[in-house]
């Protein structure tokens, strides 16, 4: 039976589906799918909610990225200044309460589409990053992988003095920048071979690789609840392992802040802040 519970339900209903949230995950074997929504009380912006609105550039594309040089060096000034904001962001209550959940054997997988590696700083374990990390660049023509740390480090050695500054910080650690601002930059290319080098994300119009699509699609079709936080599935991405839930029986909770695209797939659909819902729901199960 599908219950969304969208709009404005009064206290009683809210309660009723916050209980049926904690029948639903104290139950275990529980897969987690989270989005950039997770990540919003961390600072860190997101693409279609209340801050993804005020986002005003649109996402680097891999064809653009690799077809084009003025294309890299603008996509890594503006990414090595936002890759500050993103260094020091912190996990928050939202992050913090997966992890226990995960520790307390509820949670038997995480599938994240965040690229902040936010989970595993607040102690989750075995994070399956969809979509990658921000805090690894490789190279494109050797493959070698290298913290991002060490690229920040010669990004800084290459462009002593430069002034970029930006008041605004895309949920992919993008920043939008003037272009005397961009023009000024030195990129560099990978130390080993001379390659270009890409952080190790899935840009848009790239391919998730298989491997890891697989691995999603087995957690998922031994989960006994598919739990979605703080995405709107908007992309096929992510909501191909709603679809594979519903396909195989196996119930989809969503708790996110608007509506989503697996809405009409979910047993539960709670319009709820994702820190304050989950640190309830981890109270609940630890008393």
């Amino acid at each position: 039976m599908i219950q969304a519970l969208r709009g404005e339900p009064g206290d009683m209903v809210r309660a009723l589906a916050f209980h049926m949230l904690v029948d639903l995950v104290g139950d275990g074997g529980v897969v987690v799918l989270s989005g950039a929504g997770l990540s919003t009380e961390s600072g860190i912006p997101d693409y279609r909610g209340e801050t993804g609105r005020r986002r005003r550039a649109e996402p680097m594309t891999y064809q653009t990225f690799v077809g084009s040089a003025a294309a890299r060096q603008r996509y890594w000034a503006r990414s090595h200044l936002g890759w500050r904001h993103i260094a020091h962001a912190a996990w928050n209550a939202g992050h913090r309460a997966v992890a226990q959940l995960q520790s307390m054997g509820l949670v038997g997988g995480i599938i994240t589409q965040n690229v902040d590696g936010l989970h595993q700083a607040a102690g989750a374990e075995q994070v399956v990053e969809l979509h990658g990390s921000l805090h690894r660049v490789v190279c494109l023509s050797c493959g070698e992988r290298t913290s991002r740390e060490w690229l920040d480090q010669r990004l800084r050695a290459a462009n002593p003095g430069w002034g970029g500054a930006a008041d605004v910080i895309n949920p992919d650690g993008d920043a939008v920048l003037a272009d005397d601002q961009v023009g000024s930059f030195e990129i560099v290319d990978c130390a080993s071979c001379g390659g270009l080098l890409k952080p190790d994300v899935i840009f848009f119009g790239e391919n998730v690789p298989r491997p890891r699509v697989a691995r999603c699609y087995e957690l998922t079709e031994h989960a006994g609840l598919l739990l979605v936080l703080g995405s709107s599935l908007t992309v096929m991405s992510g909501y191909r392992f709603v679809r594979r839930a519903a396909e195989h029986g196996i119930p989809v909770v969503i708790v996110n802040q608007g509506p989503t695209r697996g809405d009409d797939d979910a047993h539960l659909a709670l319009d709820a802040p994702l820190g304050p819902t989950l640190t309830a729901l981890l109270a609940e199960l630890g008393s």
